[in-house]
């Protein structure tokens, strides 16, 4: 096979395609991490038991049920580029976004319990993938 090349699957070559899975492996794991929220959507035990306070007043129980959703929308969207890579550039985008805002807005808030701090290590992680995840189909993409 020359090197121009192309398997079964689209790679060129053996290293583009442990590249490509080790992308796809990061935003699994970012997927992942942005679907345990998910299980809040069934109600205010179990967001108490997510974030560790009480969510018995009813506005704020469905403003944190309908994140709870979003965030399962947005875990699923991320699993799914994984196997997608013209939607790759996208998810890392948005996962950026989302993990990056939620970490800013935790500093420089402070004072959040032991539940919210569970968040802001799991975004620490979600962060780590997303970098070395970005970092690897970049280099990839110029050829490294």
């Amino acid at each position: 096979m020359s090197s121009d090349a192309v398997d079964g699957r689209g790679f060129r070559n053996q290293k583009e395609s442990q590249v490509q899975r080790l992308v796809s492996a990061m935003l699994i794991v970012v997927g992942i991490i942005h679907l345990l929220p998910l299980s809040g959507v069934l109600g205010g035990e179990r967001l108490a038991s997510l974030y560790g306070m009480s969510f018995e007043e009813a506005n704020i129980a469905i403003l944190m049920r309908h994140r709870a959703v979003l965030f399962g929308l947005f875990g699923l969207f991320l699993v799914y580029a994984a196997f997608r890579p013209s939607l790759q550039p996208l998810a890392f985008a948005a996962g950026f976004a989302s993990v990056a805002s939620f970490l800013a807005l935790a500093y420089s808030t402070g004072g959040y319990n032991a539940g919210i701090a569970r968040v802001v290590t799991a975004d620490w992680v979600a962060l780590v993938c997303l970098v070395v995840g970005a970092g690897a189909a970049v280099a990839a993409s110029r050829g490294g």
